[in-house]
């Protein structure tokens, strides 16, 4: 009885200390994320100096509204999907390289990373432009007759997004398969699976938990895009991260800008609640 009453008496030290110790990182974070949070969703239900609901009324009443939230979820679904089409395969090909060459292959995916999101935004408007090298390799080539028209369009925006965004979905994809237990696939084999049957019936189902966490990252980020956007689309693509800009440093518009954030911000929880009650957030970072 007087070992358990101890026991207990240290369990409870420990998480005084634990929590004396996370104290200020918990009032920093409280400072810098939670406080202003607060005010913008505060100051978003304001329209001048009374208390209202016109802002989102507004949101909801307006047809361009519409039109930029649909181009904002439009844009960050292709990205997505594109990612994955695009960085599965390469995620896969290092869980199976050998572990030198798989950390080679991690270098030049982290490589973007160590470059400014601006910089490689104008690198590629220098290779979109109707100048630029693309449309001088199919003018070569003689793939085209003219000059086509990859940026300031949509087209320019998702290639310059797919491309930031690539990182993000090879990762955590990358983190799952190469945890993936390679006796399921050698006892698929024994019982007669084809290699192909063995990767969609186990292989994939088993990665799906970094496929899910490398989705839900790109959106996410996708749906707070400002510089690429604003950069590759001319104009002709506006998001909504973009709308916020003008709404605050053009309209001073503070309600409008923040009940658009307030927006945003609810879309990302109810993602992660919809997901999370699926599957398990330890499960969506590659853990078993």
């Amino acid at each position: 009885m007087d070992n358990t009453l101890e026991l207990e008496a240290d369990a409870r030290r420990e998480r005084q200390r634990i929590l004396g110790l996370s104290a200020p990182a918990a009032m920093i974070i409280t400072v810098i994320v939670f406080l202003p949070t607060l005010w913008l969703f505060g100051l978003s239900f304001v329209e001048g100096e009374v208390a209202s609901l016109a802002h989102y009324q507004r949101m909801i009443d307006s047809p361009a509204y519409f039109k930029i939230f649909r181009q904002t979820f439009e844009i960050s679904i292709v990205v997505t999907v594109l990612a994955l089409v695009l960085g599965y395969p390469l995620a896969y090909l290092m869980s199976q390289l050998p572990r030198r060459a798989a950390n080679l292959c991690l270098v030049l995916v982290f490589i973007p990373f160590w470059t400014s999101l601006l910089v490689r935004t104008y690198a590629w408007l220098v290779l979109l432009q109707r100048k630029g090298l693309i449309n001088a390799w199919l003018l070569d080539l003689g793939i085209v007759d003219a000059p086509i028209r990859l940026v300031h369009n949509y087209t320019g925006t998702v290639i310059g997004m797919l491309h930031i965004m690539l990182p993000f979905m090879i990762l955590p994809t990358y983190n799952a398969l190469k945890n993936i237990d390679r006796t399921y696939l050698l006892a698929a084999a024994n019982l007669g699976a084809t290699p192909v049957r063995a990767f969609w019936t186990i292989f994939f189902p088993l990665s799906l938990p970094g496929v899910i966490a490398g989705s839900l990252l790109v959106f996410i980020l996708c749906l707070g895009f400002y510089v690429t956007p604003a950069l590759l689309g001319g104009g002709k693509v506006t998001m909504v991260s973009m709308q916020i800009f003008q709404n605050a440093a053009l309209y001073f518009d503070w309600g409008a800008a923040s009940a658009l954030g307030v927006v945003l911000l609810a879309v990302t929880v109810v993602l992660f609640v919809v997901i999370g009650r699926a599957l398990p957030i330890e499960r969506l970072m590659g853990g078993r």
